[in-house]
């Protein structure tokens, strides 16, 4: 309608928004919704997976958990999507971070299963690889792990190094790489005359 004064997003709106499409089980279909783009929120995720709203870290675990489970990624955008809304947010790295590791099974039969900060779990594998990405400026591996549709995990140090122990050597393309197998493939992390 003409002369009709659009709705400001808020973290108030979209959490309400959420909350009526959540479900007792599984995760909203966020990837079926096109709602209209209403712009950026100020909502920020760090790189140690804090989420920040207005400068002020959300310390309500829930309402992480409820705004984690409508993110998308569009490209290289990330959005919080209800079926009414969609509105763009900063992540500084990755969405999650992986806060540990379980391990099932030896050699190619090793089921790596990783939990998020958000209490996501996902087994790597074919559908939840796993990258490393040398960091120049850190100078220290940056570890990656599928979650869903787009969004990764950036794994902690402590389970960057459990994961490294389940690690071992495996030709790839006439390469001896280091890395680790999980659901059947094996991920190469490290070319093995890299080792140190």
């Amino acid at each position: 309608m003409s002369g009709q004064i659009p709705v400001k997003p808020s973290a108030e709106g979209l959490a309400a928004s959420a909350k009526a499409v959540a479900k007792e089980r599984g995760l909203p279909p966020v990837h079926l919704w096109n709602p209209p783009f209403l712009g950026i929120i100020d909502i920020q995720i760090l790189r140690d997976g804090t989420w920040i709203h207005e400068g002020g870290e959300i310390k309500r675990p829930e309402l992480v958990r409820l705004f984690s489970s409508i993110l998308r990624k569009d490209g290289d955008s990330y959005f919080l999507v209800t079926p009414v809304e969609k509105v763009g947010i900063t992540v500084e790295d990755a969405p999650f971070v992986a806060v540990d590791v379980d391990c099932a099974g030896t050699g190619e039969n090793q089921i790596l299963t990783f939990t998020t900060n958000v209490g996501d779990t996902v087994t790597a594998g074919p559908d939840a690889p796993i990258r490393l990405v040398q960091e120049t400026a850190q100078g220290e591996p940056a570890p990656y792990v599928m979650v869903r549709a787009g969004l990764e995990a950036r794994l902690d140090r402590k389970t960057f190094y459990r994961m490294v122990d389940l690690g071992t050597q495996h030709i790839v393309n006439d390469q001896d790489w280091f890395g680790v197998w999980s659901g059947g493939v094996f991920f190469p992390l490290i070319l093995s005359q890299d080792l140190g």
